[in-house]
């Protein structure tokens, strides 16, 4: 094997089993919250702060991370980034309290910020242009299922082991990860990049305010003065964020990309695919457990032609972006994921058997599979170089952002028509709930379908003069 397949190789390790980790903790502790309650105790708004105080630092540093590590070495800060999520992995596995517990989960999530966005940038500086859409799909398949599987390792853990062990999960991994990253990863670093304070702390407050409306909505109500406050004060903050990028020398996130159509109609795309996704699967683990009594480990046995599925449809939806280009790929995915949600919410009763469900499960396992590897390469392929740390951080806190409006959106939905009173009541809501997420997915899908034919780098950059390479440095 050459050198260049030997490196490429380590860091597709090093980058999945990171990534793995980060996106894992975004859903991991929902079917764990009843075990954490009855040891820690807490009320309920402490227990949902035990899943939302990783979203809010995880989505609200993305860009940040990304920046910094531009600015100070990308395989330096991810090492940081990595380092700091582990031992907060520990720590929370080693909680004393809820409070120290929701401590922990925060600081996990500034980990996964700084470490989550720069795994694209040093995938693809150790990976030849060609082959990028395999490894891509390798990565996003892993992603996808670290996403999807969430609640079913969750559930697992909790319901044959113990709770901690969610957390422990993270702790060997990480520790295996580290020395592999220091030795085997290069250096790099953005041209000339520079720390965009304001831009920081626009983009950072921005994003607080909107993800902890999103996250506090459903529970206190949209009209709650508190709510409405961060929802707004968010709003205000990422306009702001829009002008200083606009006009400021050299910002965090140029808003000259969303000029390019390959940029703005993926991160549209993303964005709404995560709202659908997200905030089905929070409902669907509960119909299999509530509704049709499984056990945590039995449901998420039964999503696995779902959440299974990136594992093997991902990296051939790699391969064929390679070929024919990530936008009918990408397209064509949202389409069959919007297809099994609509599917989905035709057949769930309060008895629908597991035949019944299969096809549309199948169908949207197929879906978000062919979205996820085209997808990373269409957002790195969509800037220059020295611009693809920021541009992989846009994405990933849009996601996030999305994964946060999905639950909220859908949760509101089902209570609207719902609740949990009886298993007709459940199945009441959680057919609309399911239609506006088909609907959400199928928009993702238009927006795809804006992505110029073919994307290859720089060619869909907006046009002007030439910027310096990417400086890099051996391990």
């Amino acid at each position: 094997m050459s050198q260049t397949r030997r490196s490429a190789a380590w860091a597709l390790l090093v980058t999945s089993v990171a990534g793995f980790m980060a996106a894992l903790d975004n859903l991991v502790v929902t079917t764990a919250l009843p075990s954490i309650r009855e040891d820690l105790g807490g009320a309920l708004d402490d227990l949902e702060w035990t899943v939302s105080a990783y979203t809010l630092t995880f989505a609200c540093l993305l860009m940040s991370g990304a920046a910094l590590g531009d600015r100070f070495g990308r395989r330096r800060l991810f090492i940081a980034g990595l380092t700091v999520f582990t031992g907060a992995s520990a720590a929370a596995a080693m909680a004393p309290g809820i409070g120290s517990l929701i401590a922990a989960r925060a600081v996990q999530g500034v980990g996964a910020a700084v470490m989550m966005p720069l795994t694209l940038t040093l995938l693809t500086a150790a990976v030849p242009a060609a082959r990028r859409g395999t490894v891509y799909g390798i990565w996003g398949a892993v992603n996808g299922l670290a996403v999807a599987s969430g609640p079913l390792i969750g559930g697992s853990l909790t319901e044959h082991v113990s709770w901690h062990w969610i957390f422990w999960l993270n702790v060997p991994l990480g520790l295996l990860v580290l020395p592999l990253a220091r030795l085997r990863l290069a250096e790099s670093y953005g041209a000339d990049a520079r720390l965009d304070i304001p831009g920081t702390l626009l983009a950072g407050g921005g994003l607080f305010g909107i993800v902890y409306g999103l996250v506090r909505g459903p529970s206190d109500g949209w009209t709650d003065p508190v709510v409405l406050t961060a929802l707004s004060a968010g709003g205000v903050l990422l306009l702001a964020f829009v002008g200083w990028g606009s006009r400021a020398a050299r910002p965090m996130l140029p808003m000259r990309l969303f000029r390019s159509r390959a940029f703005s109609g993926i991160n549209a795309a993303s964005l709404l695919m995560f709202v659908g996704m997200f905030g089905s699967i929070f409902l669907l683990s509960q119909y299999m457990q509530n509704v049709l009594g499984y056990s945590p480990t039995a449901a998420g046995l039964r999503m696995l032609p779902w959440t299974g599925m990136p594992m093997i449809v991902a990296p051939i939806a790699g391969f064929l972006s390679d070929r024919v280009g990530g936008r009918p790929v990408v397209a064509a995915g949202l389409l069959l994921q919007a297809a099994g949600l609509g599917y989905l919410a035709c057949v769930v009763t309060a008895h629908a058997s597991y035949a019944d469900q299969l096809p549309a499960l199948v169908l949207s396992g197929v879906g978000m599979a062919m979205y996820f590897a085209p997808a990373a390469a269409l957002v790195m392929s969509s800037v220059r170089p020295q611009e693809q740390g920021i541009a992989s951080g846009a994405n990933n806190a849009l996601r996030e952002v999305g994964g946060a409006l999905g639950i909220a959106v859908m949760s509101s939905i089902f209570s609207a028509y719902g609740g949990y009173t009886s298993a007709r009541s459940f199945v009441d809501g959680l057919r609309p709930a399911l239609i506006t997420g088909a609907s959400v997915v199928a928009l993702a899908a238009l927006a795809a379908l804006v992505i110029p034919a073919r994307v290859a780098g720089l060619r869909t950059a907006p046009a002007e003069p030439a910027a310096p390479a990417l400086e890099t440095t051996a391990g």
